[in-house]
């Protein structure tokens, strides 16, 4: 039994040591599934972790050099870091510890802002304490934490930030390629303004946010005010892009640090005290004061303040780089000026001209300035006074200013005038208020300046705008002249541009009798073309085709004097030939807007035998908004220790004249027969045709702006839009260019006889010239686009100047043009009356025609 119980028991012990064998290996096998998955798990572990370090490592690579960059600015912007700041920063940055680096610039920034991954924006307020600095940009610092990858600018605003000023008309910042001015303006009950908030985006800042998730911004915050403020800050993608909640504003407490007073001690060469033209930058471009926190005497729209001796202007510490002058006739000065904390500041600056017209006897000015209107200020129908306008004129080295109150400011500006000059005037620098018609009664057929006015109403207005008033120039022009004022329209080449397409469809539909689509010879007779039949017949078919015309009118446009016919659609000189008829016009204004159309009506009127005198103005700042008198007039007085204001007018209408831009000018001009001297404005006889010798002392200014205004840029249109200083043609730039040389053109009647090339140095050239008078003629000096001469007359043989008769055929053609387009602008009880002095205007030009 035992025997067979130890089989038993060897047997169940073998079985059970089988069993626990298979289990084993099956323990085994699991164990060895579990090892292999976990093998497998951690292996699939281990490669998110590896992929997540080596992201971390980018990170830490990205934002070193990031946080690099923001040091680098801030240095560059007169705000460094500490120094204990700067060594944790550059332990960090080594090690690319993005935590670290975070710990650090966080201690300097004032808000967090998030951009969910919905493109939702939310603020929070920062570490740092906000500060400002009065006059002076300080920059905060922003932490920009972008879930969504943004890449698209941040945008910034305030309540309390933004122009002050309101009303800023969309053509004038147009014009000046200046719309950002435009932008935020001033709503009435609004918050008071006192901040400018920009992004510095400049290097080695990046101008718009990378899309990492986190990165950092400098905000330049600046401030007019000093003291404690209280600001709220707002941040969006956009509209509609801010978080719920009001999450996306954050308040501000701050204080801002008063700005350091600079005193300005500016004299003349001879020492004594004098106002100058002041740019102030600093080394990154920044103007000041900031053009949108500009309130009166410094005007928004202006880069350069204007002070004067013993004045003031408030700025933070630091290094800037100042221009000084005092107007086109002064040498530009360039200096790297600084400001300190804890001493007086004192700038010195000695105006230095390169030339000097009131020791010939010339007295400058600009007869076309406005106190508001279009660009003017605060509010632009009030504008500002006679004081912040002195400031202008004597700021640009003008003798006269004459400020128009016009339409959109008559009820405020209406105040400051007076029969005589303004209180604030000085002996060499008059200010005297007086009109232009416009934005009310006659502005449908050109603007004209009234100057000298004793009387400001029109008979029957009842000293308003509202009535009375004539809806056509001539009877607002005799109104003027029978007080003794002195008369001529405004901005002159506005409507008198050319555009082929329209003016070759006129032509050929006035001249195609047979409308066959073609003009011959003989229909070409009944018109004027802007160039012979042949030279226009490029085909040589005997008929001129739309397209011929077109290039014709098109080339006529760039050339002085020219036959195109105009369009006589806007507000310059349209009237013109009727009021010179009528006899009622003194000067047609120059030299602000483009040069060839404005002389060439000026020469056909000259060629006519009328003796209509050339004016500088600018319309300042509706057409020229840089600065009064870029274009101006020289009127010869003789050595006088006071600027009579009639006597200057006088002399005006009376072309004892030369107009400019301020960068070249006529000295002197003479001509000399055998028996007899002549200047312009004056009459030289002669018994029978003569060789007649023109002397003329020149200057031409050794550094002019680069624009198209002055030719020291090309523009795309073409010759027929140089000098124009409406419009830049062309992106804003403030450099400043060599001229080189410029021809001095002795121009009789309107054609160029001889030239001569003489350098632009700022020095006194004596040139002559001889022309051969065969009748009676007119002759002039010009320099294009920067100056004419009025018109010295030649008289031969008694007879009067009856120049060309194309030239009363081209006049008569622009007075049809102008009533064809502007007629039904003449009120009806006043269209016979303009009818009857239109057809005796085009009456006079055609009794010239055999003369």
């Amino acid at each position: 039994m035992t025997h067979q119980h130890t089989p038993c028991t060897a047997q169940c012990t073998t079985a059970s040591t089988a069993t626990r064998g298979c289990r084993g290996l099956l323990r085994t096998s699991k164990l060895l599934v579990r090892l292999a998955s976990l093998a497998i798990l951690l292996t699939c572990w281990t490669l998110p972790v590896t992929a997540y370090s080596q992201e971390i490592e980018s990170d830490g690579q990205r934002l070193s050099a990031h946080a690099q960059r923001v040091v680098e600015a801030l240095q560059s912007l007169g705000f460094p870091l500490d120094g204990e700041s700067l060594n944790e920063l550059a332990t960090a940055r080594r090690n690319e510890n993005v935590a670290e680096l975070e710990r650090i610039l966080d201690k300097f920034a004032i808000c967090t802002v998030t951009i969910n991954p919905e493109s939702r924006v939310k603020v929070d307020r920062g570490t740092a304490t906000a500060q400002l600095q009065q006059a002076g940009y300080v920059p905060w610092l922003v932490k920009l934490v972008n879930q969504g990858a943004v890449k698209s600018p941040l945008q910034v605003s305030s309540p309390q930030a933004g122009p002050s000023f309101s009303g800023v008309a969309l053509l004038s910042m147009q014009r000046q390629d200046q719309l950002p001015l435009r932008e935020n303006e001033a709503k009435p009950g609004a918050p008071r303004r006192f901040l400018q908030l920009t992004w510095f985006n400049q290097a080695p800042m990046a101008p718009a946010p990378s899309g990492a998730k986190v990165e950092y911004a400098l905000l330049l915050a600046y401030s007019s005010e000093a003291g404690q403020r209280e600001l709220g800050l707002e941040f969006s993608l956009g509209s509609g892009t801010q978080d719920l909640g009001f999450r996306a504003q954050l308040p501000l407490l701050v204080d801002s640090k008063p700005a350091l007073p600079v005193r300005l001690n500016i004299r003349d060469e001879k020492g004594e005290p004098a106002f100058a033209r002041l740019t102030i930058r600093d080394s990154r471009g920044f103007v000041y004061p900031p053009q949108p926190r500009r309130l009166a005497p410094d005007l928004f729209f202006q880069q350069q303040i204007y002070r004067e001796h013993g004045e003031f202007v408030g700025l933070p510490p630091g290094q800037f780089i100042v221009e000084s002058s005092q107007g086109p006739e002064t040498i530009v000065h360039r200096e790297h000026l600084q400001v300190q904390e804890q001493t007086d500041n004192e700038w010195r600056f000695q105006i230095q001209p390169w030339v000097r017209p009131m020791e010939f006897g010339w007295y400058s000015g600009d007869h076309h300035i406005h106190g508001a209107g279009c660009a003017h200020y605060t509010s632009p129908t009030e504008g500002v006074t006679p004081q912040d306008m002195f400031r202008q004129v004597a700021g640009e080295g003008l003798n006269v200013g004459c400020i128009l109150t016009w339409g959109p400011c008559f009820e405020f500006q209406r105040q400051f005038f007076r029969p005589s000059i303004d209180a604030i005037s000085r002996p060499k620098t008059l200010l005297k208020y007086d009109l232009e018609i416009s934005g009310f009664g006659s502005q449908a057929l050109g603007h004209v300046c009234l100057l000298n006015l004793r009387e400001q109403y029109y008979p029957g207005s009842d000293g308003t705008k509202e009535k009375g008033w004539p809806t056509w120039a001539t009877p607002a022009l005799k109104w003027a002249k029978a007080q003794g004022a002195v008369t001529g329209f405004a901005h002159s080449a506005s409507g008198l541009q050319i555009d082929p397409a329209l003016a070759s469809e006129r032509l050929l539909k006035q001249l195609d009798a047979d409308a066959s689509g073609l003009v011959s010879m003989a229909e070409a007779t009944q018109g004027l073309l802007p160039a012979s039949f042949a030279a226009i017949d490029t085909d040589h078919d005997g008929g001129l085709s739309r397209v011929e015309l077109h290039s014709a009118i098109d080339a006529a446009a760039d050339t002085l004097p020219n036959l195109a016919i105009p369009e006589m659609n806007s507000v310059g000189a349209m009237e013109l030939p009727v009021a010179v008829a009528a006899g009622v016009c003194d000067f047609i204004s120059t030299m602000d807007t483009a040069r060839v159309a404005e002389w060439n009506m000026w020469y056909h009127l000259l060629n006519c035998g009328f003796p209509l005198k050339a004016s500088g103005e600018t319309d300042f700042p509706c057409m020229s908004g840089t600065a009064v008198g870029q274009g101006r007039v020289y009127v010869q007085l003789g050595k006088v220790a006071r600027i009579d204001f009639t006597a200057w007018c006088d002399g005006l209408a009376q072309g004892r004249s030369y107009v400019s831009d301020g960068y070249a000018h006529a000295l002197a001009l003479q001509a000399t027969s055998a028996s007899a001297t002549a200047h312009p404005g004056d009459s030289l006889h002669l018994d029978a045709p003569e060789a007649v010798k023109v002397i003329a002392r020149m200057a031409i200014a050794p550094q002019m702006p680069r624009s198209v205004a002055y030719a020291t840029r090309v523009p795309e249109g073409g010759r027929r839009l140089v000098g124009d200083t409406v419009t830049l043609h062309g992106s804003r730039t403030e450099d400043w260019v060599a001229p080189g040389t410029r021809e001095i053109e002795l121009v009789v009647n309107g054609k160029v006889v001889q030239t001569k090339s003489i350098p632009c140095d700022g020095q006194e050239q004596l040139i002559e010239f001889t022309a051969q008078i065969e009748s009676s003629s007119w002759l002039a000096v010009r320099v294009f686009p920067h100056l004419h001469t009025n018109p010295i007359e030649v008289i031969v043989a008694e007879r009067p100047i009856r120049v060309s008769s194309e030239s009363a055929r081209w006049c008569i053609a622009t007075i049809e043009q102008l009533w064809s387009q502007r007629e039904r602008n003449i009120s009806p009880d006043e269209r016979i009356a303009a009818k009857r002095t239109f057809d005796a205007a085009i009456a006079e030009f055609q009794r010239r025609f055999p003369e």
